[in-house]
């Protein structure tokens, strides 16, 4: 008989708005534990805009083991769920190494998946999900509401018309298994290990020195090939390799630069704004980290 892992574990957790300084935090954590860094960002797991996300350059590569970074192609798709099926068996991996885990990422609702756990979800086919955006296109967004309302009531009513991405996805489900996503988030939740400890860090620098990293980190970019990536990865997409809708095209900065390159707007005006939605993206992850995970340490 095989016995069971009744040993604790450490797992650390490092989260936080953009450019607020995680990555640097996670290295001299792997430097002093041992440890392997574990991608927790929704959009640095894909592969195609490494520097336009943020992904560690070569030298932080070079410092400690990363994983998770390019793992997946654009056309696949990833929710939190998906993340933590596949973020378990590599934190087993590491442990079993003797090494620290160490996850890293700004997307909470994966770092909160991975810790209490998530009721079991159907996998949603692609050409279902391909199907369920082109009727949102084709119809709008009140129009597609009341659609939904027709056939699901339930999860039309938790959300505004306006909440595109939500109820798209309540559709996909509904045409996918035959049931509303309402039953399925009543399953019973599928919990991290019990021997697994979560030691928390959420960094949060103050707002006049995270709008500056910001700024300055979008600089950098520019600086370091960015331009030059967003326009290769556009030409992927119109080449038909990379779907028109992946995710991967709402990191930031993506859209401006992509305006600039098709010659709709000025370089000043594209950086301009790409800074001013990066900053208004870390408020939006330091509100979601205070609510969401320093408030329940505090209670």
């Amino acid at each position: 008989m095989v016995k069971s892992d009744t040993q604790q574990h450490t797992i650390h957790i490092i989260g936080g708005p953009t450019a607020s300084g995680k990555s640097a935090h996670a290295l001299a954590l792997a430097d002093k534990n041992d440890g392997i860094i574990i991608n927790c960002d929704s959009m640095q797991i894909y592969d195609g805009l490494q520097i336009l996300t943020a992904q560690p350059p070569h030298e932080d590569l070079a410092q400690a083991p990363h994983v998770l970074y390019s793992h997946l192609h654009p056309n696949e798709a990833c929710s939190a769920g998906n993340w933590r099926e596949i973020v378990e068996p590599i934190i087993h991996d590491v442990l079993k190494q003797g090494k620290a885990p160490i996850i890293v990422g700004g997307s909470g609702l994966y770092i909160k998946a991975l810790m209490e756990g998530l009721s079991p979800m159907p996998d949603v086919p692609q050409d279902v999900r391909d199907a369920a955006v082109a009727k949102q296109q084709e119809l709008g967004n009140p129009a597609f509401h009341a659609e939904l309302e027709k056939r699901d009531p339930v999860m039309a009513a938790r959300f505004h018309p306006y909440h595109t991405a939500r109820l798209v996805r309540a559709w996909e489900v509904l045409e996918a298994t035959g049931k509303s996503l309402s039953e399925w988030q009543k399953l019973s939740r599928l919990a991290p290990p019990e021997n697994w400890n979560f030691e928390v860090e959420i960094i949060i620098p103050e707002r006049p020195v995270q709008h500056q990293r910001c700024n300055d980190r979008f600089v950098w970019m520019l600086d370091n090939g960015a331009l030059e990536e967003v326009e290769a990865f556009s030409k992927r997409i119109e080449s038909g390799e990379v779907n028109e809708n992946v995710p991967l095209k709402n990191a930031l900065g993506y859209r401006e630069l992509l305006a600039y390159i098709k010659g709709e707007t000025s370089k000043e005006d594209a950086v301009e704004k790409a800074q001013a939605r990066t900053r208004q993206y870390a408020k939006q992850q330091v509100t979601w980290f205070r609510n969401q995970v320093l408030k329940n340490d505090a209670t």
